[in-house]
């Protein structure tokens, strides 16, 4: 558990493309405060472009993905690309939303961490991100 850290873990919850559902998205911002995390919200309607500005200018240790528009695989590939970019393979990316299983194994495969879909527990959401970002 990241519980020894001397400072908050950072993570960047990032809302890309036309998606205007982010009730998920302040549900697990809030659970993520909770659990002793800082929290950035993109807000709405991010470009991927803009999405890795913020993590690299915010220094985020973790960067939050959350589609529901169906736009997953164009978007995250894209995110992936320019992350990488701009900060090679530091910042963990995890994604959240209605996704497919086939897809959320090519998510897998451009490099996300993990994917969660509906109805999982905040707390596995937590759990993952403390164990993916080093104390």
């Amino acid at each position: 558990m990241a519980s020894e850290r001397k400072t908050p873990i950072r993570v960047l919850i990032a809302k890309p493309g036309l998606d205007g559902h982010d009730r998920g998205a302040k549900v697990l911002a809030h659970a993520m405060r909770e659990a002793g995390m800082e929290v950035v919200y993109s807000g709405l309607r991010q470009t991927p472009a803009m999405i890795v500005a913020i993590a690299v200018e915010e220094d985020v240790d973790i960067v939050c993905v959350s589609i529901m528009s169906g736009a997953h695989l164009t978007l995250f590939a894209e995110i992936m690309e320019l992350l990488r970019a701009e900060a090679g393979d530091t910042i963990p990316v995890l994604g959240g939303g209605i996704i497919p299983g086939e897809d959320i194994v090519r998510l897998k495969e451009m490099g996300v961490r993990e994917v969660f879909t509906p109805g999982v527990s905040m707390l596995s959401i937590t759990g993952c991100i403390e164990d993916l970002v080093p104390i």
